[in-house]
């Protein structure tokens, strides 16, 4: 079978019910900056947008969409995750999201990841991480201490994982996996 043409993430969007909440807890809390905003007529009536970024070459990696149902039973939603540019930024923002109209905060261990999870003000869950140097087998999910110091925290990641199916140097994996995706 013929390689497939490269291709990579670039943003996602979600219908919301309250944009402007939504748009200030993104931009806010998570530190996004609204780079446009509008209305758009669309088959199903008019949709407000709200674009959000991060990274000056992406003019949006969020779009916030208004229509979301008042009484959707079900969140289709998963997850929205976001990588964090160290640990210290980890601890900054479950620090923020402390005093925000959030609910489910959750730090965990993935052991390829340190996480925290939360879900937002209307509930999509989201989380927030950072990679370790380590791959287990996944799923995993061991609950974190975040009142650990630093050092406590990755020495007991560490030693969390060491035992469990899979374990190798995240390089190891990402050399076999490159073979695999080739």
């Amino acid at each position: 079978m013929a390689s497939a043409p490269k291709l990579a993430f670039s943003h996602f969007g979600f219908f919301v019910r309250d944009l402007e909440r939504m748009a200030d807890f993104y931009s806010r809390v998570l530190g996004f900056t609204i780079s446009d905003r509008g209305d758009l007529d669309t088959p199903r009536g008019k949709v407000s947008l709200v674009f959000l970024t991060r990274d000056p070459r992406e003019h949006h990696q969020i779009v916030l969409a208004s229509g979301r149902p008042q009484d959707l039973p079900f969140n289709p939603i998963n997850q929205i995750s976001f990588r964090a540019e160290n640990f210290a930024a980890l601890r900054e923002f479950y620090r923020a999201i402390q005093n925000e109209p959030v609910s489910e905060i959750s730090p965990v261990s993935h052991g390829n990841a340190l996480s925290v999870y939360f879900k937002d003000p209307e509930g999509n869950r989201v989380e927030l991480f950072i990679d370790t140097p380590w791959h287990v087998e996944q799923p995993l999910r061991i609950p974190m201490d975040m009142s650990l110091t630093d050092d406590a925290l990755w020495n007991w990641a560490e030693k969390s994982v060491r035992e469990l199916p899979g374990y190798k140097p995240m390089e190891t994996w990402r050399a076999e996996m490159a073979k695999r995706i080739q």
